[in-house]
């Protein structure tokens, strides 16, 4: 399955084709049905509708449609009403405007200060007269449902720029725990150096109180010690372990963000806990790029399902 971001956005139109190029078709009474589907990322499913008072209750056929495609994001949903151009302004009926007239008159003969009716005013009600309630039950699903497969095709795109740059960041992360790993051994070794070369001048400076055999055994004990403090390679153990798991998760796709994001804490602990243990500049330098990173990788896998 592919990566889908929680970020997209589609429009459809009724009397549109499969390839978005408007038909001749137009929907009941001249009018046409506009719908579109914006989403941002989420902790959970948020959807919202913005319907016309005619489409309210076509609401629950939307949720049920949307919530079966999607499982995160903040999704809204618009849909708009437009009347038609006046290429299908139809002539109006004589004895329509003859009955309009008749009642005009009645009704300035009790309201004598009431205006006349305008042309526009005689064309639009000759235009609703004897026009019941449309029936939107029958275009509105199939609009949805188009409208939906655009706006998971733009997730899946999205996605998959996503996951590109995660793969990207992963094979950074695994350079420098590559640098990361031959770097101890050689910082313990130092340090035994170094509290050697101490012994053997507290040794020259002795007076003879101190067996020499109990001031080595304190330095080496010291710098076991000094060995077990600095030691990563648990922490970079971890660390790889975390970095397999992101990149097989992103492999299998799907439902994978709430995951992701949880791998990308333990990156960072792992990452801060390298930082602590730094006995060289280059091993901090190391877990601030490492943390640089991971931060990166943590902005992006907010944005996916």
């Amino acid at each position: 399955m592919p990566v889908y971001s929680m970020t997209g956005y589609a429009s459809a139109q009724h009397g549109a084709s499969a390839t978005g190029a408007d038909t001749d078709t137009r929907a009941p009474h001249g009018r046409r049905l506009g719908l579109e589907i914006r989403s941002v990322n989420s902790r959970f499913l948020d959807l919202s509708f913005r319907l016309p008072d005619e489409l309210r209750a076509l609401e629950p056929v939307l949720r049920s449609l949307l919530t079966a495609q999607l499982k995160r994001g903040k999704v809204e949903v618009r849909a708009a009403l437009e009347s038609d151009d006046g290429s299908s302004l139809q002539d109006p009926a004589p004895r329509l405007l003859q009955r309009i007239n008749s009642l005009q008159d009645a009704v300035k003969s009790w309201l004598p200060q009431a205006a006349p009716l305008t042309v526009a005013d005689a064309l639009r009600l000759c235009a609703n007269a004897g026009a019941g309630p449309e029936d939107w039950s029958e275009a509105v699903p199939p609009l949805a449902e188009q409208a939906l497969a655009q706006l998971l095709a733009a997730r899946a795109r999205e996605g998959e720029r996503l996951a590109a740059m995660l793969h990207d960041r992963l094979g950074q992360l695994r350079n420098l725990a590559q640098q990361a790993g031959p770097m101890v051994p050689l910082l313990v070794e130092q340090q035994r150096q170094r509290f050697m070369e101490r012994w053997k001048e507290a040794m020259a400076l002795t007076d003879g109180s101190t067996l020499p055999e109990a001031a080595r055994d304190r330095a080496l004990t010291e710098a076991t010690a000094f060995a077990i403090r600095i030691d990563v390679a648990e922490e970079i153990t971890r660390l790889n372990s975390h970095l397999d798991e992101i990149e097989r998760l992103l492999q299998k796709g799907g439902e994978v963000g709430k995951r992701l994001d949880f791998l990308i804490q333990e990156l960072h602990r792992e990452a801060n806990t390298l930082g602590s243990k730094s006995a060289a500049l280059d091993l901090t330098r190391i877990s601030v790029d490492m943390k640089v990173l991971i931060e990166q990788m943590r902005e992006q896998v907010q944005n996916i399902e």
